[in-house]
């Protein structure tokens, strides 16, 4: 941001006074300034210099040209179609860097920035940087859900303050990558867009905290343990195991699928319910061996849940169901 104002001829005195940002800070590569420190000077900056990019691209982008492009998402119904004018109507700003949504085989979707005229190597990292976090940000504003990420990739070597980015990205962080990207589930994309005019009014009133911190809540968190607990039942994993491998902690996954109406343990009983039954309506493999596929230590207990869950022991669902 200081070569911002470098570029522009222009004091940042003013604007690192009020952010209570001190010289002794800034002539210390390993000082950290808070989130709301952030927030301040670049809301400070991009107002001051007329320019919500910073300086990176060749025009200016004026102070509310982001707001403007989510204004030009509100009707949108679901979030596919409101990212996917959001990146068009970006076009229309500037050219230097374009952002694309792609959405392949296997329930994966991706945004990807393509950078048609890169930004000075010492902008570069945090222009790219500040863009994902700008998308993702709004993203989850926009249907009021975490937007989980399968992976984060960045064209660069870990910086020295690499330590950050797990702060402002809630999946795992690959530097060197091919490009500046971050990927999905694509399920995310159907769900509905809920803003309305009030709340983008509210929104962009205070808009860079959607770049800075990250949303707790996930309404597709239940589904995506589902499909981690049906990825290795046989491990039985553990709350722990289960939380790490979403990216929340225990607590955090305990109370968000308590406010979806679940729990870890109704999740894994329904995950191990449907293998068995797919296991058992194969009608090849002994009960022993469904029992151990689906995370039971013993075949009895495997049994008794089994009644619990159908009312019927395994051996007699497979005879009431017929040859497969």
């Amino acid at each position: 941001m200081l070569l911002a104002f470098e570029r522009y001829g222009q004091d940042p005195a003013e604007v690192l006074r009020q952010a209570q940002i001190t010289p002794a800070e800034l002539a210390d590569p390993a000082s950290r300034i808070t989130a709301r420190q952030l927030e301040t000077v670049s809301a400070l900056a991009m107002q001051q210099l007329d320019d919500e990019a910073l300086g990176w691209f060749s025009r200016r982008l004026p102070w509310g040209s982001l707001g403007m492009l989510c204004r030009a998402s509100l009707g949108a119904p679901t979030l596919g179609v409101a990212l996917r004018r959001w990146f068009r109507h970006h076009r229309l700003l500037t050219d230097d860097l374009r952002i694309e949504l792609e959405v392949g085989e296997g329930g994966r979707a991706v945004v990807a920035l393509v950078e048609r005229r890169p930004a000075a190597p010492a902008a570069r990292e945090f222009c790219l940087l500040s863009y994902l976090r700008f998308v993702h940000g709004y993203a989850c504003w926009a249907i009021d859900s975490r937007l989980s990420l399968l992976e984060v990739g960045f064209p660069f070597e870990r910086p020295p303050h690499g330590d950050v980015y797990p702060l402002l990205f809630p999946g795992p962080v690959r530097f060197g990558a091919p490009r500046a990207a971050f990927a999905f589930d694509a399920r995310y994309l159907d769900l509905p867009q809920v803003r309305d005019a009030a709340a983008m009014d509210a929104m962009l009133k205070r808009a860079l905290p959607l770049t800075v911190r990250p949303y707790r809540r996930d309404r597709l968190l239940a589904q995506r343990v589902r499909r981690l607990l049906a990825e290795d039942l046989a491990a039985a994993p553990v709350a722990e195991e289960v939380a790490r491998r979403a990216g929340v902690s225990v607590r955090s996954l305990h109370r968000h699928l308590r406010e979806e109406g679940a729990s870890l343990q109704g999740l894994k009983d329904e995950a191990r319910r449907d293998q068995a039954q797919a296991l058992l309506a194969r009608g090849a493999a002994p009960v022993k061996e469904v029992a151990r596929r689906v995370g039971f230590r013993s075949e009895k207990s495997f049994a008794r849940a089994f009644r619990g869950w159908t009312g019927l022991t395994p051996q007699g669902w497979r005879r009431r169901r017929g040859p497969a």
